[in-house]
């Protein structure tokens, strides 16, 4: 009744709608972020946070102004690995994310918990909800990247950030083991069903370097990533070794000290595919 046929300005779920409804929330009118880069995982435990922080710090190094939304709200670890123990404050404005020690701007739940060990037990439209006000509430100041660390899974969260917020693409991070490359698959074509581009896959724990023959070993078995890649024309952005002294660096808070470069040519291919 009354319509105009201006489907763009309409939230009503009609028969007659001829054009796709947008979703996507409005940024804090203080806030400015150029590209956003969800970063998933089919399961948990591949090391998605891992990838998530050392991309962020890749591409801190490479002159870019870099920030993380942590979107794993019952298990957050993005604070810990840059070493955050504050609480983010706020403002009549808005809420302002904690900054790291190179200059990576941070907003998680811990960061707003009293204690960063208290559990979030929490339904779903509440974890969405909040989600969503990292970002619309949270002030984001001229980012040229920003990297969304979600939780595991296709669930709750995953549609909240892909219909929410404007992703300009994904990274699949994995793990060579065969049940959590067909687990990869599921992601992939949730990413597909959503009309997000897939950026790339990345795989942890591809291999382990011996220190004393300087072979490679695959620990877990040999990878059949590059074949899945191929199969939906995506393409294998690094894949990481399992390194101690990374899992040391995450563990103590440190991830901006380590020397390593292993995302350096994943974070290049981003920007390329990305310009």
């Amino acid at each position: 009744m009354g319509c105009d046929n201006n489907c763009s300005s309409c939230s009503e779920n009609c028969s007659s709608r001829t054009a796709a409804q947008d979703l996507h929330e409005n940024l804090h009118p203080f806030s400015s972020v150029k590209k956003v880069i969800g970063v998933i995982s089919g399961k948990g435990g591949v090391g998605k946070s891992l990838v998530t922080s050392t991309l962020a710090v890749t591409m801190n190094r490479r002159g870019k102004k870099t920030a993380i939304l942590d979107a794993d709200i019952t298990g957050p670890s993005i604070p810990k690995a840059f070493n955050i123990h504050s609480r983010a404050k706020g403002s009549d404005d808005g809420i302002y994310p904690e900054t790291s020690e190179t200059g990576i701007d941070i907003m998680s739940i811990n960061l707003l918990l009293e204690n960063e060990t208290d559990p979030v037990i929490w339904r779903g439209a509440l974890i969405s909800g909040t989600v969503k006000q990292f970002w619309t509430d949270v002030i984001w100041a001229n980012e040229d990247y920003m990297f969304v660390d979600m939780p595991p899974g296709t669930g709750d969260v995953a549609l909240t950030v892909f219909q929410s917020i404007p992703i300009d693409g994904i990274i699949i991070v994995t793990s060579p083991q065969e049940l959590v490359s067909m687990i990869v698959e599921k992601a992939v074509k949730m990413a597909q069903m959503m009309n997000v581009p897939i950026l790339g896959i990345v795989e942890n724990m591809s291999y382990f370097m011996c220190p004393e023959c300087g072979k490679k070993h695959q620990i877990f078995g040999d990878s059949n990533i590059d074949k899945i890649a191929e199969q939906y024309n995506t393409k294998v952005l690094a894949k990481l070794p399992i390194d101690p002294e990374l899992a040391k660096a995450v563990d103590s808070g440190t991830i901006e000290n380590f020397e390593g470069d292993y995302m350096a040519q994943a974070a290049e291919e981003i920007e390329n595919m990305l310009k």
